[in-house]
C-alpha cells in the first residue's frame, strides 16, 4: 500500500479539539465534520485550502485529548489519505486504524520534511521517502492484522469480510 502526496506540516501536541473543534460535534456526518477539520490548529484554513490527497505531517503526541472518533473521521473524509507524525496519542492511533485512516510514526522523517514537500509512504515496507529531497526514512511497519484492517477500509469492513468467509 503506497500513498503519495504533498505535505501540510503541523507542530507538536495537535489535540482532538484542534482537529475537530467540539462546537461541531452536534453531527456525526463525516462530510460535515470534514468541512471543519483542523479549524482550531495552526492552519485554520486547512479544510478550505488543502487538496484531496494531501498528507498531514506533525510532531509529537498527535491526536491527544478526548477519545472521540470524530477526529480521525474528519481527517479521513476531508480527503487526507495519511498522517505521519513523530508519535500519536494511543487512543487516536487505535481510532485511526479502526476507521481505516493510515497513520505512520517516523520521527526522523518529520524532522526533515517541510511544508509543501512531496512524500511517498510504503506502509508494507515501513518507509517514508521525501520526493522533494530524495531522502528515505524508516517508519512504523504494521503487523499483518493491522495492515489487513487498513486495506479493508477499517475494522467494521474487515469484520464483514471475515464473517463472509
Amino acid at each position: 500500500m503506497v500513498i503519495r502526496g504533498k505535505v501540510w506540516k503541523f507542530g507538536d501536541n495537535v489535540d482532538t479539539d484542534q482537529i475537530i473543534p467540539a462546537r461541531y460535534l452536534n453531527t456525526s456526518d463525516p462530510y460535515e465534520l470534514a468541512q471543519h477539520v483542523m479549524e482550531d490548529s495552526e492552519h485554520p484554513n486547512f479544510a478550505k485550502e488543502h487538496k484531496q490527497g494531501e498528507i498531514i505531517v506533525a510532531g509529537r503526541n498527535f491526536g491527544s485529548g478526548s477519545s472521540r472518533e470524530h477526529a480521525p473521521i474528519a481527517i479521513k473524509y476531508s480527503g487526507v489519505p495519511l498522517v505521519i507524525a513523530k508519535s500519536f496519542a494511543r487512543i487516536f492511533f487505535r481510532n485511526a486504524i479502526n476507521i481505516g485512516l493510515p497513520i505512520v510514526e517516523a520521527p526522523e522523517a518529520v524532522e526533515e520534511i517541510n511544508h509543501g514537500d512531496e512524500v511517498e509512504v510504503d506502509l508494507e515496507k515501513g518507509t517514508v521517502k521525501n520526493l522533494s529531497t530524495g531522502k528515505e526514512y524508516k517508519a512504523t511497519k504494521f503487523p499483518e492484522t493491522l495492515m489487513a484492517i487498513l486495506k479493508s477500509g477499517g475494522l467494521m469492513e474487515y469484520a464483514r469480510e471475515k464473517l463472509r468467509v
